[in-house]
């Protein structure tokens, strides 16, 4: 709204619109704040759940050498939007934003992001914010909505609508849209689908091993809603232009090679040429395509009128869209991709478990040249992760960690921390493997699972997936299921409508790609899925087959998993914590506190653990190693013993009383042993059958726990 002025924004009426979808109520509103932004878009329910839209594209100043699209996504959590005050004590504003927000800024580029015009440089930014929520839902699929249609109405040279919903398949297989966190608990497939009018664009799922059929048809009906989303927001921009004025259309600025020479570069990079690509390791195959961006400038320089002052930049984009050109004829032809695999063949695979001798849980899984080494590390419950952001704190008992040093793919460069796609990783390994995850009664631990990529040709969080479920089988962690995951591409000709699903993409083959289909499942059903298509139009039949493709190869991998591990260990690591629970009678929990807590203080002390007694007795002990956890649980049982007339024990003398008998310990407890029943005989001396300090063996015939009686008879 570049005709706004101090004189005339006070008097700008807002527009706002509201569309029924799924049952529920949502608002578009422009116009009210944000009047700088090139489009400002607030997106409401009934609820009271805001979401605060910017678009800001710039139109001068541009780096006109980027090689990228500079657009930069942010979702912002705000604590006010809850009606919390977060931080700690010191530091009370919003810090570095949560992984949570994190995975949501990634989640709303992914499907944006492709509806720009290829070599766009035109720094584009778009802001999601939290304004008010009612702490019962997230909004992260309402971003990938309102940066559409503020794209929409900025003008930008955006091919949308885009739209983005979140439903949740619940148990008696009926759908909810927009869930709250509740639904979302007791939901067997919790879905994110961004798509156009046309097709869907972008998939994220955690499934309870849902079947391929299930999830097909929740795809079905989520695609329904993006289309609703996406009509509602081309009807909101026609009254936006009646309201506002017609839009500006902003011209992309693009940076893409002269493709004037393409031909003569395709004449050259005759298909016997780019036989060099082929059946080659990933640095072999970067080194045979630098050797040819090198001759294809060459002969430009010396066949035609090509100096070395003209710019040859873009020579090497030439070599890679007719390198790109020829693999993709060759695998939609021929089926004959980059290292002679079919397309539905998965890399060889090797295994080993157990390797690190001091963790609790370690796998090495290796698909080709493909290497990550999974550990797993187990504590007690008092050490969960605790959540804290815009949302009431949680806690969490699974965490997985995915880190992608630079010697994985053979570079030098600074470690500054991990990044959106490290954290995305991590996170999409851990959803596939919290469905098959003990229950906190069956396993009472915290449980970490790192994932470090130490050689990376493609697929590598995939193989993270496989990796965590073999260091929680080999550490002992009680999963249900074993979880195998793989990595799917697709090359799609829409001229023909012809297409080849790829399993097991190579980082080598990366680029060549219509469809990214990563999916994670059990012998009985998937439990995490990512999909990103690039193209329109894409039918249902082609899910239909990567389902099943990807099915054929996860079950491969698994037959491999099973053959080193076939078993889930028996025991514990022996440097694995020790958690135990135990239920304390409620008139022992004195005795177990001890005087001024000093019991509890001489345990921790003496056997490193640490006690957590509830008022009803329920009481968890945790101890840094198994030995040590033991000790400390037959000492606790030690004080809660009971005797009972007939047990036999060995006790011990403490005390003589002369012509009476002998006191005895045993368990914390202290017992009389008349001078008859020391010995079958008569007994004129007590020492002449017992002496303090002596370990005999006695058994209990009296018992009057009233008194604080204990009768004994040596055996």
């Amino acid at each position: 709204m570049i005709w706004l002025s101090d004189n005339n924004a006070v008097d700008l009426m807002p527009l706002k619109k509201t569309y029924e979808i799924a049952g529920k109520k949502l608002s578009f509103e422009t116009g009210k704040i944000g009047l700088f932004a090139n489009g400002a878009v607030n997106m409401s329910d009934e609820n009271g759940n805001m979401l605060f839209t910017t678009v800001g594209i710039k139109e001068v100043g541009l780096n006109l050498q980027a090689g990228f699209f500079p657009l930069v996504v942010d979702y912002v959590e705000k604590y006010y939007a809850t009606g919390k005050i977060g931080g700690n004590r010191f530091m009370k504003r919003e810090a570095r934003p949560s992984d949570a927000a994190t995975l949501t800024s990634r989640m709303i580029d992914r499907p944006i992001r492709p509806m720009f015009p290829k070599g766009i440089i035109n720094d584009t930014q778009v802001i999601c914010s939290v304004f008010s929520n009612d702490n019962n839902s997230e909004q992260g699929s309402w971003g990938i909505t309102s940066a559409s249609l503020g794209l929409l109405m900025a003008g930008a040279p955006f091919e949308g609508p885009v739209a983005g919903v979140k439903i949740v398949l619940n148990q008696d297989d009926s759908y909810t849209f927009d869930p709250s966190f509740e639904e979302e608990k007791s939901a067997k497939l919790h879905l994110v689908v961004a798509g156009t009018l046309d097709a869907i664009t972008m998939v994220e799922a955690g499934a309870n091993e849902v079947t391929n059929e299930q999830m097909l048809k929740a795809l079905s009906y989520a695609h329904g809603l993006v289309k609703e989303l996406c009509n509602a927001q081309l009807d909101f921009v026609v009254d936006y232009e009646k309201q506002f004025g017609a839009i500006t259309k902003i011209e992309a600025t693009l940076n893409n090679p002269d493709v004037s020479l393409y031909e003569k570069v395709q004449a050259f990079l005759t298909e016997e040429k780019l036989e060099t690509l082929y059946n080659t390791g990933k640095k072999d195959f970067q080194l045979a395509l630098d050797r040819l961006d090198q001759e294809t400038e060459e002969y430009l320089l010396a066949e035609w009128d090509y100096t070395e002052e003209d710019d040859t930049s873009g020579v090497g984009a030439m070599v890679y869209k007719r390198v790109k050109e020829i693999m993709r004829k060759n695998v939609l032809e021929s089926e004959r991709r980059l290292d002679g695999r079919a397309p539905n063949e998965v890399r060889k695979i090797k295994w080993e478990t157990g390797l690190l001798p001091r963790t609790h849980g370690s796998a090495l899984f290796q698909r080709g040249m493909t290497q990550v080494l999974n550990v797993c590390t187990l504590w007690g419950p008092e050490d969960k992760m605790i959540v804290d952001g815009m949302y009431t704190e949680t806690e969490k008992r699974y965490i997985h960690h995915y880190n992608f040093p630079p010697y994985s793919v053979g570079e030098v460069r600074m470690m500054r921390g991990v990044g959106r796609r490290e954290v995305g990783h991590g996170r999409l390994a851990e959803r596939a493997l919290e469905p098959v995850l003990p229950s906190e009664q069956e396993f009472p631990y915290m449980i970490r699972t790192v994932s470090e990529v130490t050689t990376c040709n493609g697929s590598s969080s995939m193989a993270s997936v496989c990796g965590s479920t073999m260091s929680l089988m080999n550490a002992g962690v009680p999963i249900k299921r074993p979880v195998s995951a793989v990595a799917m591409g697709m090359i799609y000709d829409e001229a023909s409508g012809d297409y080849k699903i790829l399993s097991d993409i190579q980082a080598q083959e990366d680029f060549l790609w219509d469809m990214d289909f990563k999916v994670a499942r059990t012998s009985e059903g998937i439990t995490a899925m990512q999909l990103d298509v690039k193209i329109k139009g894409l039918k249902m039949e082609v899910f239909e087959q990567a389902f099943a493709q990807g099915e054929e190869a996860s079950a491969y991998i698994l037959w491999e998993m099973l053959k080193v591990q076939a078993e889930i260990n028996s025991e514990l690591s022996p440097y694995a914590p020790l958690v135990m629970f135990i239920q304390i009678p409620e008139a022992k929990i004195r005795d177990i506190i001890g005087k001024g807590g000093e019991n509890i203080q001489r345990l921790e002390k003496e056997y490193g653990v640490k006690l957590s007694i509830a008022d009803d007795g329920s009481t968890s002990v945790t101890a840094a190693t198994q030995e040590m956890g033991k000790k400390a649980l037959e000492d606790i049982k030690e004080k809660l013993w009971t005797p009972d007339v007939g047990y036999i024990g060995k006790w011990k003398i403490v005390k003589i009383i002369e012509w009476v008998g002998a006191i005895v310990e045993f368990k914390g407890q202290s017992g009389m042993i008349h001078i008859s029943k020391l010995s079958n005989e008569r007994v004129t001396n007590v020492e002449d059958v017992v002496k303090v300090d002596d370990t005999v063996d006695f058994e209990i015939i009296q018992v009057d726990l009233m008194k604080g009686r204990i009768g004994l008879k040596k055996i």
